[in-house]
C-alpha cells in the first residue's frame, strides 16, 4: 500500500462514532470493508488499483476497534444497523462488501440487511457450526465456550487478549508463502499497525467481536440473494478460516462464484487484490 488512508467517521443516533479509513476517488462506486480479527481499517487493500477500478474503498472499523466507540451489546444485527446509518449519511449507492477472515460474518450481515449488491469473502470464516466436523479441537472448544457461556468467554478474551499475542496467533498458523509475507514484506508491518489500532482502546472490542463472530451466523447464507464471490488460496493453513476451501458454503449461497488459487495462502487478499476488485465489481 503506497497511498495514506483518509480517516471518516459517522455520529450514530446513539451517540457512538462508527469510523473507517478511506482511500480512492471521493466518486467512486463504494466498496466496503470489514477488516479480518482485531485489525482496524487502516489496513486497506488494492488501494493501487482503486482509481483505475473507479472504485473508492472504506475500511471500516467494527465498534471498539480503531477510532469506533466500543458498543458492549454489539450483535451482528446491530453492526448491520450502524453500517445502514453510514450509507445513508454518505449517500452510499450501489454499495459492495468485501470481507476478510474473521470480518467474513460481518460482510454477510451486510448482505444480509439489504445494504450491498455484491460481495466477496477472502479466506473468508466459515459458518464454523455447519463445518464443526472439520474443526481442529481448539476451533471446536471456543465454539462449545460461547455456547456454554459466552459472557466469561467474552470476560476471558478482553483481560487476555491483546495485539501481539493475535500477531503471535497469526504468524504460527501461517502457510510458510503467508509468513514470508508478513515477514519479509510491508505488508507485515501494516498488519502489525492495524492491530496496534485495532487494540488501541484495549480488548474490549476484540472480545465482543470475537463472540459475535462466533455465534450463529445472523443471516443464513441461503437467504443472501446478491452474488457471493468466495476467494481462498490453496495453501492457507489457518484453523478458522474455511476448513473446506468453501466448497460447503458454494452450496448453501443462492448466486456465487467459488474461486481457489493454487500456490496462494491466506493473504491473497493483498496479492490478488486487483482480480478480488476487479471480479467484484465487473470491471
Amino acid at each position: 500500500m503506497t497511498a495514506r488512508p483518509t480517516a471518516r467517521a459517522v455520529r450514530l443516533p446513539g451517540g457512538r462514532d462508527l469510523a473507517w479509513s478511506e482511500w480512492g476517488p471521493p466518486e467512486g462506486r463504494p466498496v466496503l470493508f470489514c477488516p479480518g480479527a482485531g485489525m482496524s481499517g487502516v489496513l486497506g487493500f488494492g488501494v493501487d488499483v482503486l482509481p483505475e477500478l473507479g472504485l473508492r474503498l472504506l475500511a471500516l472499523d467494527r465498534p471498539g476497534l480503531g477510532r469506533s466507540t466500543h458498543d458492549p451489546a454489539k450483535t451482528s444485527a446491530t453492526w448491520a444497523a450502524d453500517v445502514g446509518h453510514v450509507v445513508r449519511a454518505e449517500g452510499l449507492r450501489h454499495v459492495l462488501g468485501v470481507g476478510f477472515s474473521q470480518g467474513a460474518p460481518f460482510a454477510v450481515a451486510l448482505a444480509g440487511a439489504g445494504l450491498l449488491d455484491a460481495v466477496a469473502l477472502v479466506a473468508g470464516q466459515d459458518d464454523l457450526r455447519a463445518q464443526r466436523h472439520l474443526l481442529v479441537p481448539e476451533v471446536a472448544g471456543m465454539l462449545d465456550a460461547v455456547d456454554g457461556d459466552p459472557d466469561g468467554f467474552e470476560r476471558e478474551v478482553a483481560r487476555s487478549a491483546d495485539a501481539d499475542w493475535l500477531w503471535q496467533v497469526i504468524v504460527t498458523t501461517a502457510a510458510p508463502r503467508d509468513r514470508a509475507l508478513y515477514e519479509e514484506t510491508p505488508l507485515g508491518a501494516a498488519v502489525r499497525t492495524a492491530l496496534d489500532d485495532g487494540f488501541g482502546q484495549g480488548a474490549a472490542g476484540y472480545a465482543r467481536d470475537l463472540r459475535t463472530a462466533l455465534g450463529p451466523w445472523w443471516v443464513r447464507p441461503e437467504d443472501v440473494p446478491i452474488p457471493v464471490h468466495l476467494w481462498y488460496g490453496a495453501e492457507d493453513t489457518s484453523t478458522v478460516h474455511s476448513p473446506d476451501r468453501g466448497r460447503a458454503l458454494a452450496r448453501r449461497f443462492p448466486v456465487v462464484r467459488h474461486t481457489v488459487l493454487d500456490g496462494e495462502g491466506g493473504a491473497l487478499l493483498w496479492t490478488r487484490a486487483r482480480d478480488v476488485l476487479a471480479a467484484l465489481a465487473g470491471v
